[in-house]
């Protein structure tokens, strides 16, 4: 009865299922998966019907839903009415079904004697059903009585079981609302955060022509107001005092909206985010202003190389497809054209909106510490008012890039200095083959799938160039397509893959695998997604690599060595660029003429772990212990009792006196960090492969290492690493590689991070400006770093922490070998620093009742925005002091927000933060703008500063106590992972604080504040006027807009003298 040779591909299942399966074809197409097991005590079975409510006839809504309820009734074989459901029920069974948008599904399972006829009962819904015209009309009257019944949800309880790691202990869940709204609902009681997301199937793909941007600036406005909570940014703010954060971003088919919170104000939060989709306003006040913050957002992205190269491989693509687009919108594209032609922006929004914003349209995840039951009961209460218009999505069929747009060579000049060659070839979507996932097995190349829909995507490689390989190009390029054709031709490829294939599957048994929501993929696949490639499928592999080829490349070649030589200026960033015709003719020459580079496919990984197990703590250990102190070093331990996970993380700072003591010496240990990690890429590739990472960076000490990843290989990795420190040398071509081009690029940096450099520079013992190590940039040679390096590690301690899935004995095992290659030895690398040696963080007081200013030159000319830091520095480390400072923080940040982005428009960049300079509290303003200078940024942090103190000394004793309980659920919030949880403990140690419990002691220190203690700490301390007050304000000007000065104030110009007295 079966197809011959049914062959099913081997079915993937956890390693401790002991079910065996077989998929089969009957002989009329019915496709079977067959399930055994002995061990059962109830026999199931399942039919799925590829048709679904997205087939009713115009006219006959509902009716594919209906023909799911009649086919319960009789059939010609079982005309008694109902005894189908009867004879599940009276044999210990259930039965059910569901209609979904493209499918029909009927279930039912009952006990192992009943099976057989169960089945063939089963079996006649599907051969000959009778449809009386009496059960007609009465199931008419019950479809609609169940919608009169306002049930929440389509008659669809059973989802399909979603695929999750086997140490996943939370509870999910599939529904589907009547109003068409898909849902995952996600249960976890063990969560300290709730949180939801909304996805709506409308992107920038859909901009109305004329509009650019109109969607982004949609997902700006949501977040105003609604019919509900009309307040202006109530939202915003209510999230924020809860303890939580939210945002949103718009993509090309889709817009994604997110947000977390403390659990107890999580079903309020819930009522407010569904209200955006359900009656959101849009007033004519705020969709100005937001145009402006929309435009904002633009003029923060003109110089950046990323936004610029993007937007032109979009613009050199066929103009009647909506890749094309320009798609984040501007004042002119939102404001200055629509007014051109008489055409309201605001009306366009809503009608945009209304258009477009379909709850059928929609998918969401709520996930939360209740129940599923009460979370899907929530859900619906919530929800089900989004209206449906029940239109299909919007597809955007077709290839972005016609003939012409292939076989290109674009010469651009880039904004940084450097040279890159970036190569994109149109392929098959890999969601196609998300199983597989093709893409993710050429990792190799250093590259990847990018800017991919469902019908089309590219896959990228990206090349940075030395001097002399931008000089020798289509070397470079010949060598790329001789390495593409190694990966297409070679017999070894399949068994490089299938090692990683192996791999892959190991760490799904394990079950240690992170995951997320994709709406692009079947709901069992929901979480698991193309995380992890299920299927080992050689010939989809082998598909994309057969579309890398010469007839299909397109290459960008940056250089600012192009500054004169390019005849066109893309119209949205100003990228100068040129275009050349490249025939596959002549990349086959330059394939031919390139050098014979010997090249191979991966070796054999020794990274690669064999062994996931996890290792039981002998002691429930709750802070890090100080396990080993020599004069060489001192290591931190703290095993993993959290989150059974075989991973491990591994810090080191190498404290050498002699990195930072002058301006030379500082560029000298950036120099040696970039060489090092620099040396290190030969490995790269293969840890990250096998699950580990690293990196070397320099720090206000000397310089430090991580290693972090699955714990097996992972002493391995930190063994190479130290292997390359100990027997460093210098490469003279790769010193001028890396030296002149980063430090030039510097000036490049957004303003506001130049600001907040600043701000570190006037703070900071041992800091040097940017100028100053520019100047001594020319005078140094490779010779010169050759003899610093053995002066920076001569005098060297070493600050550990080790901490996971890892025995003490271990950890102090991997710090003796460190020890063992660097300080011992005939001729060691380093010696113990003397005790007057070890540093300490040094911090510049400010004067109680006094500003100081720094006022800068943006170092980028081109640049229009202006930028100011403004820092009130309040306290040395103490608990309860710093809460009082983080409750006023959270209390500041939104109102602060809304204030000076929102309805000042002084910049897309506003934000109020907590700042901690080695145990040294206070609080900034960070702000970047267009709109206004400095100066003027400056005093209108000072007024808001006072609208704020007014409105705060309003506060009743009620919101004080909710705000305060909000900062008690944000320090009672659980660490995440390892990583996170290690960083926390690793910032005590650096800053030198050492106070483990901080979160204990700082809740208890909540619990006791009152709000007068609150009120007396602003008074002398933060607010405008106080005695205590302590200000500097950092001031990145650019040459646009005016400079103020305040006489009451102290300037300092160019370089400040730093302050004498110290913390």
């Amino acid at each position: 009865m079966a197809v011959d040779e049914p062959s099913s591909p081997e079915i993937f299942k956890p390693r401790t299922d002991k079910r065996e399966y077989k998929r089969i074809v009957l002989r009329n197409s019915l496709e079977v998966l067959l399930v055994s097991d002995p061990d059962t005590d109830k026999c199931a079975a399942a039919m799925n019907v590829d048709v679904g409510s997205f087939s009713d006839p115009d006219g006959l809504k509902g009716l594919a839903h209906f023909l799911e309820h009649m086919l319960f009734y009789a059939s010609e074989k079982y005309p008694l009415e109902d005894s189908y459901s009867k004879y599940i029920t009276q044999n210990g069974g259930s039965t059910n079904a569901f209609t979904a948008w493209e499918h029909t599904n009927y279930y039912f399972d009952v006990n192992p004697d009943a099976y057989e006829e169960a089945l063939d009962r089963f079996a006649q819904f599907f051969i000959k059903p009778l449809m009386s015209p009496d059960a007609t009309m009465r199931e008419i009257k019950a479809v609609d009585s169940a919608e009169s019944e306002g049930k929440m949800a389509v008659d669809e309880p059973s989802s399909p079981e979603i695929f999750k790691p086997r140490t996943d202990k939370r509870e999910y869940k599939r529904i589907v609302l009547r109003n068409s709204l898909e849902v995952l609902l996600v249960s976890d009681p063990d969560t300290d955060k709730c949180a939801a997301a909304m996805n709506v199937d409308v992107g920038s793909f859909s901009d109305p022509d004329g509009h650019e941007g109109l969607a982004h600036f949609l997902e700006h406005m949501l977040f105003y107001a609604s019919e509900k909570y009309p307040l202006e940014d109530s939202y915003s703010k209510y999230i924020t005092q809860n303890g939580g954060s939210t945002n949103a971003f718009t993509a090309w088919e889709h817009t994604n909206y997110y947000f977390d919170v403390n659990a107890d104000a999580y079903e309020e939060a819930l009522d407010r985010f569904a209200q955006f989709f359900i009656k959101p306003l849009m007033s004519p006040d705020a969709t100005m202003r937001e145009i402006k913050a929309v435009d904002s957002e633009h003029q923060k992205n003109l110089l950046s190389d990323v936004w610029g190269n993007s937007q032109l491989q979009k613009h050199l693509s066929s103009p009647g497809h909506p890749y094309s687009k320009f798609n984040t919108g501007s004042w002119e594209t939102l404001e200055v054209r629509p007014r051109a032609k008489g055409q309201d922006t605001r009306q366009e929004l809503i009608k945009f909106y209304h258009g477009n914003y379909s709850a059928n349209l929609m998918q969401l995840v709520v996930y939360a510490k209740e129940s599923i039951e009460v979370i899907e009961s929530l859900v619906g209460t919530k929800f089900q008012d989004i209206p449906s218009s029940g239109r299909n999505p919007i597809k955007f069929p077709g290839q972005p890039c016609l003939p012409e747009h292939l076989q290109i060579l674009v010469r651009t000049v880039p904004i940084e200095e450097g040279h890159r060659l970036s190569f994109a070839w149109p392929i098959t979507p890999g969601i196609h083959y998300y199983q597989e996932g093709p893409c993710r097995w050429s990792t190799s190349l250093w590259a990847g799938e990018m800017d991919w829909t469902t019908e089309f995507s590219f896959f990228k490689v990206s090349i940075t160039l030395t001097d002399s390989g931008h000089e020798h190009m289509q070397d470079v390029v010949g060598l790329l397509f001789k390495y593409i054709k190694l990966l297409q031709e070679s017999e070894h490829m399949q068994d490089v893959v299938g090692l990683l294939f192996k791999y892959i599957k190991l760490l799904q048994e394990s079950g240690v695998c992170e995951w997320i929501f994709n709406e692009f993929y079947p709901p069992k696949d929901w979480l698991a997604a193309s995380s992890l490639p299920s299927k080992f499928n050689p010939s989809v592999i082998q598909l994309i690599l057969n579309e890398l080829t010469p007839h299909n490349i397109r290459i960008f070649w940056e250089s600012k060595n192009f500054d004169g030589q390019t005849n066109s200026v893309e119209p949205w960033y100003g990228t100068a660029y040129s275009v050349e015709q490249i025939s596959a003719a002549d990349i086959e020459q330059w394939i031919h003429a390139s050098p014979n580079a010997h090249l191979h496919l991966p070796a054999e990984n020794v990274f690669i772990p064999t062994d996931l197990s996890i290792k039981e703590a002998k002691e429930k250990v709750i802070y890090p212990t100080l396990v080993k102190k020599s004069a060489c070093s001192r290591l931190w331990y703290k095993p993993d009792t959290l989150f059974s996970c075989p991973k491990a993380l591994v810090k080191m700072d190498f404290n050498c006196p002699w990195a930072n003591h002058s301006p030379e010496s500082d560029v000298f240990t950036e120099i040696f960090t970039m060489l090092l990690a620099d040396y290190l890429n030969e490995y790269a590739y293969y840890a990250q492969v096998a699950g580990l990472d690293y990196s070397i960076k320099h720090t206000g000490s000397g310089f430090g290492v991580t290693v972090n990843g699955y714990n097996h290989k992972l002493k391995i990795l930190l063994e190479t690493v130290i292997d390359k420190i100990a027997k460093f040398t210098v490469k003279a071509d790769r010193f001028y590689e890396m030296v002149i081009k980063d430090y030039e690029n510097y000036k490049f940096q957004q303003p506001y991070q130049q600001a907040m450099s600043y701000c570190s520079l006037v703070l900071l013992d041992q800091s040097w400006p940017w100028t100053e190590q520019v100047e001594v940039l020319p005078h140094l040679e490779p010779d010169d770093l050759s003899k610093f390096v053995p002066v920076l590690l001569s005098r060297t301690f070493l600050e550990c922490y080790v901490a996971g899935n890892i025995e003490a004995k271990e950890a102090e095992s991997m710090i003796n070998h460190v020890e063992e290659v660097l300080f011992q030895g005939t001729h060691p690398v380093c010696r113990p620093i003397f005790p007057s040696q070890h540093l300490t963080n040094r911090v510049i007081k400010l004067s109680k009742g006094r500003s100081y200013s720094f006022l800068a030159n943006g170092l980028n000319p081109k640049d229009e925005n202006s930028a100011l830091v403004h820092y009130i520095q309040v306290h040395r480390d103490d608990f309860v002091t710093n809460v009082k400072l983080e409750l006023f923080a959270l209390m500041a940040k939104q109102p602060a927000f809304h204030q000076l982005r929102s309805v000042e428009q002084l910049g897309y960049i506003t934000v109020l933060m907590k700042r901690n300079y080695f145990g040294i509290h206070g609080v900034q303003f960070v702000i970047q703008s267009t709109a206004k200078g400095p100066g003027r940024l400056d005093q209108r942090v000072e007024a808001f500063m006072e609208m704020f103190y007014s409105k705060l000394r309003e506060m009743t004793a009620e919101e004080f106590r909710g705000n305060v309980n909000a900062l008690i659920d944000v320090k009672l919030e659980k660490h995440k992972n390892l990583k996170e949880e290690s960083m926390f403990y690793w910032r005590e140690i650096a800053d030198g604080t050492f106070k483990f419990n901080r979160k204990e002691c700082e809740i208890a220190a909540l619990k006791q504040l009152t709000q007068k203690e609150l009120f007396d700490f602003v008074d002398e301390y933060i607010k405008v006027g106080a005695p205590r007050r302590k200000v500097l304000s950092t001031r990145c000007n650019n040459n646009g807009h005016v400079v103020i000065i305040e006489n009451s104030q102290f300037y300092c110009y160019g370089l400040v003298a730093k302050i004498n007295s110290k913390i």
